[in-house]
């Protein structure tokens, strides 16, 4: 082999290196960012999480009281069936609603798994 044949083929072997490492270097800087999106996301629905039901329950409760203290003398067991029942509907209806918000929620990582199948479609098969 010539110098200038060997000098091409470790110029050219570098040169796929490097694109190589680019492109893995892209993708490790994609999926970094990703992973700090989900985590203000999950940190954030935390938060709000935290405040809607702390507030929530601060309210339920004192409401309940209030009702409970209205109707002490006539019917205070029917009331409190009554907000129990009240309750665990709008529980349940609570939990239906987050469960089909969670489904309509991007996968994790999403860009950086299209981006890695865009790249693999990229190099042909093997035989």
């Amino acid at each position: 082999m010539s110098s200038s044949a060997s000098t091409g083929l470790i110029g050219s072997l570098r040169a796929l290196g490097d694109n190589l490492l680019g492109t893995v270097h892209d993708r490790l800087e994609l999926l970094s960012v990703e992973v700090q999106e989900e985590k203000l996301r999950l940190i954030q629905a935390f938060v709000w999480i935290s405040v809607a039901v702390f507030t929530g329950m601060m309210t339920l409760v004192f409401l309940s009281l209030t009702v409970v203290y209205l109707f002490w003398a006539e019917a205070r067991l029917t009331v409190l069936i009554v907000l129990t029942a009240l309750y665990a509907i709008a529980f349940l209806t609570v939990v239906f609603a987050f469960r089909r918000h969670l489904a309509k929620e991007p996968r994790p990582l999403d860009s950086t798994l299209r981006e890695i199948a865009e790249d693999r479609s990229c190099i042909p098969p093997g035989n």
